[in-house]
């Protein structure tokens, strides 16, 4: 017995005639009449009583009409359900980012847009590390990793697109002697106590850039792993902060922030998941966060 037999059978059954049942179906009556006839021999009885004018249900026929109808509405729920997830529609995606990504706007932007484009898929948010990020997308626990680019994504697993750059600005306490500039430009920084994010080791791009252009006079006092501490750090006179500008809109009592003149000095913030997501629903956030079709890849 297989569903077609059973969408069959419900046809005569709501039209009481093969005729029009036939028609309903698009098919010839004499096949529909072998077909019927072949389920009534595979199940061992009537389905049917006929007559020359209609045809009435039996016993065991009002039985099967409401298991065929719960058996096909079923069928029907399976289908639209497994090529909902096929689209991505449904499932899980585990969003890990890094402090400072939450300020950029991107972070959000794609979050509501995923949200309000698949209503029904679950979006489970972590704030992580950079390393952590990277540590977990390899073992399963996170899908997808928002991170300042670092040594460390270099992973073979681990699929890196860029997503925004933007230019570097100096935290700094509003009592300080530098606060009364404008802009700064990175000579001032000579000698300056520096905190960088710890994402930023020696291998980065920040850090090598600091170090061509002020020599033995580039002090890194401090490297947090937090955005929060690196800005009270910087509130509190411990040392400069380099931050992305976007975290300018972080408003701490006594904390300014100051345009750094360097446009070789940058941040920026990469999207980062395994190179082959199984899921749908990963694949398609990614497609709508980068804008690139990863499901057909």
């Amino acid at each position: 017995m297989e569903l077609r037999h059973l969408r069959y059978f419900l046809a005569v059954a709501e039209e009481g005639h093969f005729g029009r049942a036939a028609a309903r179906l698009n098919i010839v009556q004499p096949a529909l009449s072998m077909q019927i006839k072949a389920l009534e021999e595979e199940l061992g009885g009537a389905l049917f009583i006929r007559t020359s004018r209609r045809v009435e249900l039996t016993e065991a026929g009002i039985l099967l009409q409401d298991e065929a109808r719960r058996t096909l509405e079923q069928a029907e729920h399976t289908r639209l359900s497994v090529e909902r997830a096929l689209r991505g529609e449904t499932g899980r995606v585990r969003v890990g980012f890094a402090g400072n990504a939450i300020f950029s706007g991107k972070l959000i932007a794609d979050l509501r847009r995923f949200h309000q484009r698949f209503p029904d898929a679950e979006l489970l948010i972590h704030e992580a590390g950079p390393q952590e990020q990277v540590e977990a997308i390899l073992a399963g626990q996170l899908d997808i990793g928002y991170t300042p680019a670092h040594s460390n994504i270099a992973a073979p697993d681990i699929a890196v697109r860029r997503i925004g750059d933007w230019e570097i600005r100096v935290a700094l306490p509003d009592d300080h002697p530098l606060a009364q500039h404008a802009a700064l430009t990175v000579d001032m920084l000579a000698g300056q106590p520096l905190v960088l994010y710890e994402a930023h080791d020696v291998h980065e791009h920040l850090f090598i850039m600091l170090t061509q252009k002020l020599g033995d006079k580039c002090h890194i006092a401090y490297r947090s792993g937090s955005t929060l501490s690196t800005l009270a750090m910087a509130a509190t006179g411990l040392a400069l902060a380099l931050v992305p500008a976007p975290l300018q809109q972080v408003a701490i009592p006594g904390l300014v922030y100051r345009p750094l003149n360097e446009p070789d000095l940058t941040a920026n913030l990469v999207l980062i998941s395994r190179r082959q997501p199984t899921s749908e629903t990963v694949k398609a956030f990614l497609t709508l966060a980068t804008g690139q079709d990863v499901r057909t890849g």
